[in-house]
């Protein structure tokens, strides 16, 4: 018998086809099933019009059979099958298609729904096999042929024995090695797992053979070893039907939970489902889901966000992360399209419009559900933000803020009144008349920010102040500017200005004043701060440390803790203000009069005193503790 070479003119092609296009080998499984699927659609089809097919919608299907003695695996259909002249085009020639010539003859037909495109999946066999053998009758012919190939040398075509319609692809599957366990394509569990894993909604019932062992009964009173027998049973080992292509009405939330714990490991149910059909540009279906707790890995760089792609039913992607922003890829679940261009191996996505299409309206969706939850269930969403609140804050401030409006209702900051979680909105909605400014402080606990000098001033006016505890949380306001109109104002700032006109020009007076008294003091304290001054924002604390400009001390503090800082540390620009209206004043004034060295002294106390009520560590704890010493002893 003659050997045919393969059409494509090229063995490096043919090679390629093999060895290259393919990420993960085990991916032969489901391009066989998806073939084998499209020929029982074929003929399927054909069946709608023409009553001489003889075989009902129930009976169409697709076996697998493990024969370990042989190493050979089989993939068998009671489809349309092939004739003679079909298995040397479609086989013979690289990248040929029957199943695209055939949509397209069809394309103006309704229930075409065909999966191959490109010809190329059926070489996908010989990852795992060193020769694959296929058996095939097409419907309307009596005579059956076998096409036979080990790969690049070519292939045969010779007349066979076949008593039904369909094909049978025989995979003699390759010896194991040290670097690849081909064994593993052998073991019926193994098999089951790809077939749950990429083939699970192919429409038509996937079945294997099944052997497992069950004791076999003893009479009673025989204490001897349990013996097993083997027993055999016919699985299906697909679901079929997608449950996404359900109507919402026809499932329960418990289906909804229990595919959602199954499918995504999680012990818990979802805290929220969205389910949804789209048709027009991009026509696919989704299902979502939003979990009640982040998983253990998921604020690590080993995370992978991402969605799982069906095409048809077919998964081609088990991580899609284009489909998800990333403020939002907290979200799991799937979307089934049959309008992505897939790329050759159907294993990736081409990046078109479509893609962006989807990926933009399941972003609505999510957002949509998000704030449906936080006005409907309240508990249900600060318990969803105590989980993933942290990153739809990074989501503010990552690509300088281009996300920010459409995340900044979903934020909730914990908050002096009352000391429960507020969103922006209800703090704007009820700010003093008059309140020009939305307040906030940062620390590591909200018993700290309360302890800040600043705080009493602000609470006094009747001000409500956010309180910040997250590190990314002040990076988030300082993106945002403004809410509403209203500039985020950090009571530790410099521009933090309480006071009305009088009061002001009463300070600026006495800070004119004391200005000698001031170079003096920042003398004593060289860079540690950039500059002294008087201060009457602080009721009953003597001093506070400020920052000028765009770093604040919390920021300085998670700037420079940050992986790969170095020695490139920030450097907040402080100020040293001193409480006009405090006691202390009038001791610095004195001391700058009769003893610049007990002034120098006073100052660094002061500092240190400042950088404790703020949070910060003391430069030279050493130090300031002998200044203690000398202050209570006189010495």
């Amino acid at each position: 018998m003659r050997t045919k070479q393969f059409k494509s003119e090229s063995k490096k092609l043919m090679d390629m086809m093999i060895n290259s296009i393919y990420t993960h080998k085990e991916i032969f499984l489901r391009e066989l099933i998806s073939n084998a699927s499209d020929a029982l659609d074929k003929l399927y089809f054909r069946s709608l019009t023409d009553s001489s097919v003889g075989i009902a919608p129930d009976e169409f299907a697709i076996r697998l059979e493990i024969d370990q003695d042989a190493r050979t695996l089989k993939i068998i259909d009671n489809g349309c099958g092939m004739t003679e002249d079909e298995l040397d085009n479609n086989l013979g020639t690289i990248a040929k298609s029957g199943s695209l010539a055939f949509k397209q003859e069809n394309e103006k037909q309704e229930n075409v729904d065909i999966i191959g495109q490109f010809g190329v999946g059926f070489y996908s066999a010989f990852m795992v096999s060193d020769k694959v053998t296929v058996e095939s009758r097409a419907f309307g012919s009596d005579q059956a042929y076998c096409w036979k190939s080990s790969g690049v040398d070519g292939y045969t075509i010779s007349p066979c024995e076949k008593e039904t319609v369909g094909t049978t692809v025989t995979l003699h599957i390759k010896e194991k090695t040290e670097d690849e366990n081909y064994d593993e394509y052998l073991d019926q569990y193994r098999i089951s797992a790809l077939v749950k894993k990429y083939s699970d909604y192919i429409r038509h019932p996937i079945q294997m053979e099944f052997t497992t062992k069950e004791p076999v009964e003893k009479p009673e009173g025989d204490d001897s070893e349990p013996e097993y027998r083997d027993v055999t049973e016919l699985r299906t080992l697909n679901s079929m039907i997608p449950l996404w292509k359900k109507a919402k009405n026809e499932i329960t939330p418990e289906e909804y939970s229990s595919f959602y714990q199954e499918k995504f490991y999680d012990y818990e149910d979802p805290v929220r489902v969205i389910h949804t059909k789209t048709e027009g540009q991009a026509t696919y279906s989704a299902l979502l889901f939003i979990p009640k707790h982040a998983p253990f890995d998921y604020y690590t760089k080993e995370y992978e966000k991402g969605l799982q792609l069906y095409s048809k039913g077919v998964l081609i992607m088990e991580k899609c992360a284009d489909l998800l922003p990333d403020y939002f890829s907290f979200v799991k679940g799937l979307v089934d399209s049959e309008d992505l261009s897939l790329n050759i191996s159907r294993e990736m996505l081409q990046h078109d419009g479509q893609l962006k299409l989807i990926a933009k309206t399941l972003e609505k969706k999510i957002k949509s559900e998000l704030e449906k939850m936080l006005k409907d269930d309240r508990e249900a969403y600060e318990a969803f933000f105590n989980a993933f609140g942290i990153q739809l804050k990074f989501g503010v401030y990552n690509d300088y803020g281009m996300h920010k409006e459409t995340l900044q209702d979903l934020l909730l900051f914990r908050s002096s009144n009352e000391k429960k979680p507020v969103t922006l909105k209800e703090y704007t909605e009820r700010m003093k008349e008059g309140q020009e400014s939305i307040y906030y402080a940062c620390g590591e606990t909200d018993d700290k920010i309360d302890m800040l000098p600043q705080t009493d001033a602000v609470k006094d006016k009747g001000y409500e102040i956010l309180y910040l505890t997250e590190n990314v949380d002040e990076f988030a306001l300082k993106m945002l500017a403004e809410y509403d109109g209203k500039k985020f104002v950090n009571i530790c700032d410099d521009q933090l200005d309480l006071a009305d006109e009088d009061e002001k020009k009463a300070l600026e007076t006495e800070n004119e004043a004391a200005k000698d008294l001031f170079a003096a003091m920042k003398e004593a304290l060289g860079d540690k701060v950039d500059s002294v001054r008087f201060t009457n924002k602080l009721k009953k604390h003597p001093v506070c440390l400020t920052s000028e400009g765009g770093i604040s001390l919390e920021m300085e503090k998670t700037l420079n803790a940050m992986p790969g800082a170095g020695d490139n540390k920030v450097k907040a620009h402080l100020v040293l203000e001193v409480n006009a209206g405090h006691p202390i004043a009038e001791k610095l004034k004195a001391l700058f009069e009769s003893d610049k060295d007990q002034l120098a002294k006073a100052t660094r106390l002061l500092y240190g005193e400042a950088c404790l009520i703020g949070g910060a560590a003391v430069p030279d704890p050493v130090e300031h503790s002998t200044l203690v010493c000398e202050l209570l002893t006189g010495k």
